[in-house]
């Protein structure tokens, strides 16, 4: 009997009702493979979405970055608890001392502390990632001491993937084929648009009308953090078999080294308390999840237009990879991986959290918060908060959104309240909360109060 043969229906009927243009998911289980593709991967030409179709898999790029960093390490060629500048003097940050002692692991972990957003286009030149971790030098703030908390970093991935350049010969990019893409076996992944453009490429679609966007490739310089990699959704599901098997691809070949896997799998630190469905902690380049006490660990990824979801269950021999291409992504993603661990790894997923039917009181915490990348302006408002949020990028429009504080009491043992957005971003209603006083807005960012 074929592996879910109701996987084509999930995704057409999940596609159609949150008006996704296009879809792709892949899951690996009981040592076969079954795939499904829905819709169109542009609009504008109205070219079919298949099983083989490249998507952008963003911030999933991560994890290969982070398996560079754990071959380095498996070679003893880095320590993860040795300072970024032994093996990358050029790094640093606006914070001298923090630029002395930011250590690898803090990178791979989120929790260095400084301004994760940096997004400085450097141009398309194999000096690009380079150039930018020269630009943070002097444009990179601290927000938190090294360690003290996490805070998603785009930038720590950044550094990440100039270290690995440095230690490897080469570009990041030439790294990850030699030593991730080709001994893994695969085909169907690219790492620029003149590699994507010999594929079923997705284009991103945006606002009601789904409109295809202009632009298909991000900055080269953020290349380490995902804003390049595109790939079909079985290649996904490979890298996931490759950690499943401590290391080994689907040939035997040892991708990386034995143990790594297990070590990734290890809270490095903890997260917010965001709900039952959201990671506990992270690891090393890894989310973690524990769903009814099955653990779980992947990453999530988002470019303009597209999304992308991984996930891998150890103990239940499951590897989900679901990607879109504009619409309600969240929702589409959410429905589809839902009945699919149900069918392959009896997990019923936690339900995210919706609006309270009554408001309750809400701590004042008006205030100004801003990153590199973002403003948001908080002020109290009638049984919540009022947020604007500000995209600081040239020509971005502000949106104003009001938020209800999600529980009348703070989960157990939490340090903060929880608010939930009343109206929903990609079908599913945001959560924000606010740390150490007010002092962080935290929303995978901590961004700090200005």
């Amino acid at each position: 009997m074929a592996l879910l043969p109701e996987l084509q229906a999930w995704i057409d009927e999940a596609a159609e009702r949150h008006g996704v243009p296009g879809a792709a998911v892949a899951v690996g289980a009981a040592g076969g493979l079954a795939e499904a593709a829905t819709g169109v991967v542009n609009r504008n030409t109205g070219v079919e979405a298949t099983p083989d179709s490249l998507f952008r898999i963003a911030s999933v790029t991560k994890v290969w970055t982070a398996a560079l960093i754990m071959q380095l390490a498996g070679e003893g060629l880095v320590e993860l608890d040795a300072p970024v500048r032994r093996y990358l003097p050029e790094f640093g940050v606006l914070d001298p001392a923090a630029s002395e002692a930011v250590t690898v692991r803090q990178l791979l972990s989120h929790t260095g502390g400084f301004d994760g957003d940096v997004f400085e286009d450097t141009g398309r030149g194999d000096d690009a990632v380079g150039r930018l971790v020269e630009f943070m030098r002097a444009n990179a703030r601290q927000v938190s001491p090294p360690g003290a908390l996490f805070s998603y970093c785009n930038s720590g991935y950044v550094v990440l993937g100039a270290l690995i350049a440095r230690l490897r010969g080469g570009t990041w990019e030439s790294a990850l084929r030699r030593h991730v893409i080709e001994p893994l076996g695969v085909t169907h992944m690219a790492l620029h648009a003149e590699e994507a453009v010999l594929f079923r490429a997705a284009a991103g679609h945006a606002g009601a009308g789904r409109t295809v966007l202009p632009r298909w490739e991000q900055p080269r310089s953020n290349s380490p953090a995902g804003s390049i990699a595109s790939a079909a959704m079985r290649e996904l599901v490979r890298f996931g078999r490759m950690f499943l098997a401590d290391g080994v691809g689907e040939d035997g070949t040892r991708i990386l080294p034995p143990g790594a896997f297990a070590a990734m799998r290890e809270p490095q630190v903890a997260l917010p308390d965001m709900g039952a469905r959201a990671a506990y902690a992270w690891g090393l380049g890894l989310m973690l999840f524990d769903w009814d006490g099955v653990p779980a660990v992947g990453h999530d990824g988002g470019l303009p237009g597209q999304r992308a979801c991984w996930r891998v269950l150890p103990g239940r021999d499951v590897v989900v990879a679901i990607t879109t291409n504009g619409g309600d992504a969240r929702a589409l993603i959410d429905e589809v991986l839902e009945a699919v661990l149900a069918a392959t790894a009896g997990v019923e997923l936690p339900a995210r959290p919706t609006p309270p039917a009554s408001p309750v009181p809400a701590e004042p915490l008006a205030g100004r918060y801003s990153s590199p990348a973002d403003a948001y302006e908080v002020r109290p408002a009638d049984g919540g908060l009022e947020v604007t949020h500000t995209p600081l990028e040239a020509g971005a429009e502000p949106t104003t959104t009001r938020w209800v504080l999600l529980n009348a009491a703070r989960p157990q043992g939490a340090s903060h309240d929880v608010f939930i957005g009343v109206e929903k971003e990609e079908g599913v209603h945001p959560l924000i909360t606010f740390l150490q006083d007010g002092r962080y807005l935290y929303n995978t960012r901590a961004i700090p109060r200005a």
